[in-house]
């Protein structure tokens, strides 16, 4: 003996069983996003004519900051020097051109474990390319990173 589902039933067990899967799947995601999440200041910016403009005043507490540009796939990150200068490192893994996670003193790839200091050093491969530098120049209370 056969079972079978009219239309409706089909309906509605597949609405719950979708729903059930998106709530476990959302649930997952939340939670795996939450433990790799990071403590590192984030200034999210737009890009005008290859440039990112980055208030000084973000650095008053911190020496690194964790730039998001708008419509640019990879953050960089840019880190106050001694000596008053900045330094803005492309976090994409010269490797597999995957986002870099920060870890401890420098960056991390997830996808096949490549290290770099935070001055763009390969300390771990597979890479074995540093990371891109991009130059930096005060103007006012900004600092202009050039990412062309």
């Amino acid at each position: 003996m056969r079972f079978h589902f009219n239309d409706m039933d089909r309906r509605k067990f597949v609405k719950q069983s979708c729903s059930l899967c998106l709530a476990t799947g959302a649930g997952m995601l939340i939670g795996s996003l939450a433990s790799c999440g990071t403590a590192l200041p984030v200034y999210k910016t737009t890009i005008a004519n290859n440039k990112i403009a980055v208030p000084v005043s973000l650095f008053a507490n911190s020496d690194f900051q964790l730039i998001q540009p708008k419509n640019l796939y990879y953050n960089i990150g840019l880190k106050k020097e001694k000596d008053g200068s900045y330094t803005a490192l492309l976090l994409r893994c010269t490797h597999a051109d995957n986002q870099l996670i920060s870890a401890g003193n420098g960056f991390k790839c997830t996808l096949h474990g490549s290290a770099f200091d935070n001055e763009g050093r390969v300390t771990n491969g597979p890479a074995e390319r540093p990371l891109k530098k991009y130059p930096t120049q005060i103007e006012s209370d900004q600092i202009i990173i050039s990412i062309s």
